[in-house]
């Protein structure tokens, strides 16, 4: 029996990758764009006191508050002086605890679009998805001053329809390196022993504000990745200086 030739060898490369890039995002194959590229494309300048260029950044994201535990959240975050990015969804959330809203602004963070009702993007016509991303950044923008320049589609759904929308809208696409699966379990241990297993630099942690787990594992995610060297960043700064370009997606 013959052995596969190198052109065998290369299909099923390119097929392995697809596959895994699949199993990532749960959805079609989607190119997407690292923090690091995006740097290269503009060194002119630095984002105030940090370049992820030099030192070794991971940005903390929230996905679906604000929530009953949000509060707590931000008062960890404001404790150790970490910036992170919050993906927000409108109906009952946006519209319950709209001062958390703002004090997520107020207090440096990036306030950004996870839909209205977490319908999924792909499922959906058109005019359909440009609702569900209207909504939450009108009312972002009536509540902090600044309409979102980020969104993440639910379960990180996304297709050519959806880029072309997010571009239309001035969104760009960020889904993420890092999951914790805190959807699955209530066990702060596990959340925290995932998150770190899984981090490297330029990461992008995906956790949910809105599960009981969750924050109280956040104290001891932020301890560890700062022995290890990290440096906590919004996604914008861990962009920066480049900037994410709408219709676009990163991780």
């Amino acid at each position: 029996m013959k052995r596969p030739g190198a052109a065998f060898r290369a299909v099923a490369t390119v097929l392995t990758a697809a596959a895994a890039t699949l199993a990532l995002s749960g959805c079609a194959r989607t190119d997407t764009t690292a923090p690091s590229t995006v740097r290269a494309t503009d060194v002119r300048a630095r984002f105030g006191t940090v370049d992820c260029r030099e030192v070794k950044c991971i940005a903390l994201t929230f996905d679906a508050g604000p929530s009953e535990h949000s509060t707590r959240l931000l008062d960890v975050l404001k404790r150790e002086q970490v910036p992170a990015t919050f993906f927000l969804l409108g109906k009952r959330h946006i519209e319950k605890y709209p001062d958390l809203v703002r004090r997520m602004a107020d207090e440096g963070h990036e306030v950004a679009n996870h839909t209205w009702t977490h319908r999924i993007l792909t499922d959906l016509e058109p005019e359909e998805i440009r609702e569900e991303l209207e909504r939450p950044n009108e009312e972002i923008a009536r509540l902090t001053g600044r309409r979102p320049a980020l969104m993440r589609p639910p379960q990180g759904r996304t297709n050519d329809t959806v880029h072309e929308i997010c571009r239309e809208l001035g969104l760009s696409e960020v889904l993420w390196s890092v999951t914790a699966k805190d959807y699955t379990t209530t066990d702060s241990g596990l959340i925290t022993r995932r998150v770190l297993a899984q981090s490297s630099r330029d990461g992008i942690i995906l956790l949910h504000d809105i599960y009981d787990g969750t924050v109280p594992a956040v104290p001891g995610i932020i301890e560890a990745l700062k022995k290890r060297g990290y440096v906590f960043v919004t996604v914008p700064q861990l962009l920066a200086p480049g900037k994410a370009e709408p219709g676009e997606v990163y991780r």
